[in-house]
């Protein structure tokens, strides 16, 4: 007799492939349920493998649209980094992939759901807490954080030993034991060799950034149009190629910066659950992206604006990286965030060379940007004049600090 039905976000996968057999192994009906991001995947295949493996039904999603018009792009109009450095390509896509699973298990009239992530790791937050937050009454079966599998899979060896064993196809090997995340916004690569943060990574772990050194040796140029921080467009000024869907053009961002080795990152982070990792990454549409936006933002943020922004933008990478995507707060800092990009309209260049993308040149229909009032060859409506009444109002506190100083006896650098 059955256990129940348990829809299983599956990878195809070493993780994910094992935990479906040995789910089946132990009476749950499995429904596998594949997400399609933008990995490099074969579905087909895939679909075949889970259904060998015994899953009772195979659900593939084309989640692309949707990932990258409310996922992706709501993450750079924000500038959401997380530590200063990672552009949340694996932590951005778990709550699209939860949220699609939680639909299906409805649909199916799944009382479980389940996940391949480890119970040190990141994702087993982002994938639970949305589950909750979207189905209060959903059950959750996490393997990874289950007293049997722990007994039964000790490492990722029992589990390759494991595949062996029911002649389950895994792209892990003992020699490369890497553990990847793969979708259109990056790949990312753990584990294995990774796992001693002294020892540089392999030119091998790399798979979708050409090494900078072997780039082209002549730069192309290209325009990013933006509307409301949102980009819509992106022009070749090398060979004129024009991609306005935002797929398309967020694919096209990936071939460019594949191309010319741009968006690697080898980082030690600091996991929400308190456990330091090292991660290398790989976004080369991202990295763009993200630097095209931040410059146009130079020209049509007011400064006050920007730095409430920059200060908001810290909290919603943590929370997109700790796994609150679907909190209130967020959804209150999302409606921030949209309004403090209403003018962030206009264009930008962006060099693409050896591994940088370095904006030229920036326009904008609603730019704050005054050519007068910044040349240093004419007024332009500023008198340099009133700048003495501004400096020494600013100056009053530095002044009274000063002299307070000197009457508490502190010594005065400024004297001989």
């Amino acid at each position: 007799m059955s256990k129940g039905k348990i829809v299983l976000a599956y990878s195809g996968g070493l993780d994910t492939s094992v935990i479906l057999k040995w789910f089946i192994e132990q009476g749950y009906d499995v429904v596998a349920y594949i997400a399609n991001i933008g990995q490099k995947e074969d579905f087909d295949a895939a679909r075949e493998k889970a259904l060998k493996i015994g899953a009772c039904a195979v659900y593939i999603e084309d989640l692309r649209p949707e990932f990258v018009e409310e996922y992706i792009f709501r993450a750079v109009k924000s500038q959401a980094i997380y530590e200063g450095r990672y552009l949340l390509g694996t932590s951005v896509a778990r709550p699209i992939i939860a949220k699609r699973q939680i639909e299906i298990a409805q649909k199916e009239g799944a009382h479980y759901v389940s996940h391949g992530a480890t119970g040190k790791g990141n994702d087993q937050v982002r994938f639970e807490l949305s589950y909750y937050a979207l189905k209060p009454d959903i059950k959750v079966l996490a393997p990874w954080k289950m007293k049997d599998f722990l007994t039964r899979f000790e490492g990722r060896s029992d589990m390759l030993n494991y595949a062996d064993q029911y002649g389950i196809p895994v792209s892990a090997t003992r020699s490369i034991p890497y553990s990847e995340d793969d979708n259109m916004m990056h790949i990312s690569h753990e584990a294995g060799l990774l796992e001693n943060p002294a020892s540089p990574a392999d030119e091998n772990v790399y798979s979708r950034s050409v090494n900078a050194a072997n780039a082209p040796d002549d730069p192309e140029i290209i325009t990013i149009d933006f509307e409301a921080g949102i980009p819509v467009k992106v022009t070749n000024k090398n060979d004129g190629n024009e991609v306005s869907n935002s797929v398309e053009l967020f694919e096209y961002l990936n071939e460019l910066g594949t191309k010319h080795g741009i968006g690697r990152l080898d980082m030690v982070e600091n996991r929400f659950v308190g456990i330091k990792s090292r991660g290398v990454y790989e976004t080369p549409g991202g990295e763009i992206l993200y630097k095209a936006h931040r410059d146009l933002e130079g020209l049509t943020l007011d400064r006050e604006v920007m730095k409430l922004r920059d200060m908001m933008s810290l909290k919603v990478a943590e929370l997109i990286y700790n796994g609150f995507w679907f909190s209130p707060e967020f959804k209150l800092l999302s409606v921030f965030m949209d309004k403090a990009q209403e003018n962030n309209t206009g264009s930008v260049d962006v060099q693409l060379f050896k591994g940088m993308a370095y904006p030229i040149s920036r326009r904008s229909p609603k730019a704050l940007y005054d050519p007068a009032q910044s040349s240093m060859d004419e007024e332009g409506g500023y008198d340099q004049m009133d700048a003495d009444g501004f400096i020494k109002i600013n100056a009053i506190r530095l002044i009274n600090q000063h002299r307070c100083s000197l009457q508490a006896g502190e010594v005065d650098y400024n004297t001989d």
